[in-house]
């Protein structure tokens, strides 16, 4: 009767078959061109068996970066959305900012030869008398204002303080029907007064003999000979002439420059400048001889 289990080569044996067979496939792979052919076959061989050992962690990979990709882009996707959010408010509140520079850029270049003291006012306030053309400004004594100051806007000739408190002051309009002012023409340097009408588009012309030489569209310019405002600042635009013989002064009406009804910041700039008084000198004693 056969042994169930049979003893087989032992143990020290095996070794030296192992290590001889290893030496011997050494041998032959340095020595001979056969084992090269037999490594590649052995490769094309177990290479599916390679592709198939890799491939779950191959799609665990790309499902993850996959996964994360998608991720990044919704982050990177809020992320824009809120930056274009914020951008798009600060563009409007540029747009509206550069609209107001833009305005008070041309406030303070709207003279060629602004006098030293000049100071930006904002309107309060707008008188709704009817007839009464007055706004308040944000300017008062503790900034400088002073009555009688003249007040211009990007365009012309506004109007000027007439009334000061601490803090706010009282301007009136060269559209009042109270205000006038003296002007020339700056084409022929015809000197006139222009008063107002009660009306924010509309001046009239005072006094100005048919003989006179004025056009339609002759530019009105402040002459500075009324103390007040000074000379070469827009007053207004001649849009009509009437001329009838039985009156001693022909009928003249301008349209001033500065936008009355719809003013919003202004430049209060100083008055004319005194004359200085002369200082007199006492003769110098003659010593006597």
């Amino acid at each position: 009767m056969n042994e169930i289990y049979s003893r087989g080569p032992s143990l020290p044996l095996r070794l030296l078959l192992a290590v001889v067979l290893s030496a011997g496939l050494m041998f032959l792979d340095r020595y001979t061109d056969s084992s090269t052919q037999l490594r590649s076959y052995l490769t094309a061989a177990v290479s599916p068996l390679f592709y198939v050992a890799s491939l779950p962690e191959a799609l665990f990979s790309g499902a993850s970066e996959q996964f994360m990709s998608q991720q990044a882009v919704l982050e990177e996707n809020a992320r824009l959305k809120e930056t274009l959010l914020q951008q798009s408010g600060k563009l409007q509140l540029l747009g509206f900012l550069q609209q107001e520079n833009d305005k008070l850029r041309a406030l303070l270049g709207s003279s060629a030869a602004l006098p030293a003291q000049r100071q930006v006012a904002e309107v309060l306030a707008v008188y709704s008398h009817p007839f009464s053309h007055q706004v308040v400004l944000n300017k008062g004594s503790k900034d400088g204002v002073s009555e009688h100051q003249p007040v211009i806007d990007e365009l012309g000739v506004v109007g000027q303080v007439v009334s000061v408190g601490p803090t706010s002051s009282r301007a009136l309009l060269i559209s009042d029907n109270t205000h006038a002012l003296a002007v020339r023409a700056e084409r022929t340097g015809v000197r006139a007064i222009v008063e107002g009408l009660g009306q924010w588009d509309l001046l009239r012309v005072m006094h100005l003999p048919h003989s006179t030489d004025i056009r339609e569209g002759d530019r009105l310019l402040s002459s500075g000979l009324d103390g007040r405002f000074p000379e070469g600042y827009p007053v207004a635009r001649v849009v009509r002439i009437s001329q009838d013989a039985s009156q001693p002064f022909m009928l003249v009406y301008a349209e001033p420059y500065a936008r009355l009804d719809r003013v919003r910041h202004v430049l209060l700039i100083s008055a004319l400048p005194s004359v200085p008084e002369e200082t007199t000198q006492a003769p110098p004693e003659v010593p006597d001889a």
